[in-house]
């Protein structure tokens, strides 16, 4: 929580490539911190809910911003993306687990903020990758799910990454 909203201050400071940073330290402490309170058996609803809106804050809030521009339809695509995160977590708070096949959004988040470290923010780049990331979060038709993204090996390679 505390990554998401030290990156939403960067990105409205101006401070694009700290946003960046930040948002994938978030995405690394989220990795940790369900793997932390599975091992020590110390998970809670409390937890699981206070989870829920460190998710919102950090991958739909802050991430978004990282598309923010003064244009309309770059402002639009913000909205977009938080819309689909908010569905994503939504789907997977439910517990249906037919509802939430899609990327998870922390992934995509991790995706769009290296994209944009790697590229210099490159806005034609990362608007393209952005709209790939929102179909991969709210379809199963778009999400290679049951191929490669939801194999062991590949989590131990994001993990390492």
């Amino acid at each position: 929580m505390v990554m998401g909203m030290a990156s939403i201050l960067s990105s409205l400071n101006g401070h694009h490539h700290a946003a960046c940073w930040l948002v994938l330290i978030g995405y690394l402490l989220d990795l940790a911190d369900g793997a932390v309170a599975r091992r020590l058996n110390a998970c809670s609803a409390l937890g699981a809910k206070l989870d829920d809106f460190a998710d919102f804050t950090t991958f739909g809030i802050a991430t978004s911003l990282l598309l923010r521009t003064s244009d309309l339809l770059d402002n639009v695509l913000c909205m977009c993306y938080v819309l689909s995160v908010f569905v994503r977590l939504c789907f997977f708070s439910s517990g249906i687990p037919f509802m939430y096949r899609g990327l998870p959004c922390i992934y995509s988040s991790a995706i769009l903020a290296s994209a944009s470290l790697l590229s210099g923010g490159n806005m034609t780049m990362l608007r393209v990758i952005a709209v790939a990331m929102i179909l991969f979060m709210i379809s199963q038709n778009f999400y290679p799910h049951d191929k490669v993204l939801e194999s062991q090996t590949w989590k131990k390679v994001v993990y390492a990454g």
